[in-house]
């Protein structure tokens, strides 16, 4: 039996044989373009992709807490909204002087991907599903974010160094998920994308080497934070590295900080999720041994304590990446293997990082601003009219 999770992944119930013969385990599967069944986890023999879902999660929580002593601002050693927001500064898309700079880790993640999908034959150019509808999907789960101040990578890491405003984030996000999971059962989908140039696949790893470029020349366009969160960030090469690796496991576990929510509730499936899990004790060790654990909820890094804007920010947030088949890791991580719907996502969020900085729609640690309230409302009703028209009992 099979159950459809997003336009283009099933969870199946899979047996494989092993030395006590056949076994039953759930398993995310996806099909190509000539119909033939292919593991999402890549070939990984199925008793054991779990347990390199969790070795993978623990040792990425294990960089993205590490990652702050090597200069990255605290508890946002690894952000991918707020990495993306400091890129889209750092091109002078916005003026927020104090989130300036071309993060080498987002780079080193696509690029780390786009090579993983490379060697294990796993990069496939496809376009065509629903561009519009995904652009500005990407561009609320980007408002949604910086109402909080973080993606849900940072809600896991922030909780993990003790920031209890994280709280309220991670239960914004399983509302959201479960929200996306009632359309998904009423039959949202947002269409099949389908095989297109190869070169329309390369378009995003060509724009992550540009970027890269240009954080390591350095020209007079390029903007960098003097104080502030921007101001705070790991030597290039070791972001770049951290990024690499990250971007490889990633792509090998279909990692994804909502689709593990979406999974566990829909399917009770805990591949996923064991992935978040694994991240949370790995970040959490690195922060015990470091004594980087500061318990409660005022004067946390790059954080306010407003809980219902906390709350109803990742909300939008969860219930965009649901519909849209993935976190923005995970958007990166698929505009690296050739996705370009993907891309068109990620185009959005840059799209909605510079709306949220030039529009004050992004929050500060005095709280949200009431301008950033209002475009969670707006995005909420818009995301839930793209999930109750696209669903297939209302189409």
């Amino acid at each position: 039996m099979c159950r459809i999770i997003t336009d283009n992944a099933i969870i199946c119930n899979l047996k494989y044989k092993n030395k006590e013969g056949w076994k039953f385990q759930n398993s995310s599967v996806q099909y190509n373009e000539q119909g033939k069944q292919k593991l999402l986890t890549g070939g990984i023999i199925l008793k054991n992709k779990k347990y390199f879902m969790i070795g993978a999660g623990f040792i990425f929580g294990v960089i993205a807490a590490y990652m702050t002593i090597l200069g990255n601002p605290a508890n946002m050693g690894i952000c991918v909204a707020c990495f993306y927001r400091d890129i889209t500064g750092a091109l002078g898309l916005h003026h927020a002087a104090v989130v300036q700079y071309l993060r080498p880790e987002i780079m080193g993640m696509c690029l780390g991907a786009f090579l993983s999908a490379l060697a294990f034959k796993e990069f496939r150019a496809r376009s065509g599903s629903n561009p519009l509808v995904r652009f500005l999907l990407g561009m609320f789960v980007m408002i949604g974010a910086l109402v909080f101040l973080g993606c849900p990578v940072r809600a896991v890491l922030r909780l993990a160094g003790g920031d209890l405003n994280a709280i309220f984030a991670l239960a914004g996000i399983v509302v959201g998920a479960l929200i996306g999971i009632w359309f998904l059962k009423r039959g949202f989908n947002m269409g099949r994308a389908t095989s297109t140039s190869k070169f329309a696949g390369y378009i995003i790893p060509m724009i992550m080497v540009g970027i890269l470029l240009l954080a390591i020349f350095q020209p007079e366009f390029i903007f960098n934070s003097k104080t502030g969160p921007g101001a705070s960030h790991a030597p290039l090469v070791i972001a770049l590295v951290a990024g690499l690796v990250i971007g490889v496991l990633a792509q090998r576990t279909r990692m994804c900080f909502v689709g593990g929510w979406r999974d566990l509730f829909l399917v009770k499936d805990t591949y996923l999720f064991s992935g978040i899990a694994a991240f949370f004790v790995g970040a959490l060790l690195v922060n015990l041994l470091t004594s980087a654990v500061h318990i409660g909820t005022i004067g946390q890094p790059v954080a306010h304590t407003n809980e219902l804007w906390n709350f109803m920010g990742m909300v939008l947030c969860g219930l965009g990446c649901t519909l849209l088949g993935g976190c923005p890791l995970r958007q990166t991580i698929l505009a690296a293997e050739g996705d370009t719907d993907a891309g068109v996502t990620i185009m959005g969020t840059i799209a909605g990082a510079a709306i949220s900085h030039n529009f004050l729609l992004a929050s500060s640690a005095s709280g949200p601003t009431n301008f950033g309230a209002i475009a969670v409302i707006i995005g909420m009703i818009f995301v839930l009219a793209v999930g109750y028209f696209m669903s297939q009992e209302i189409a």
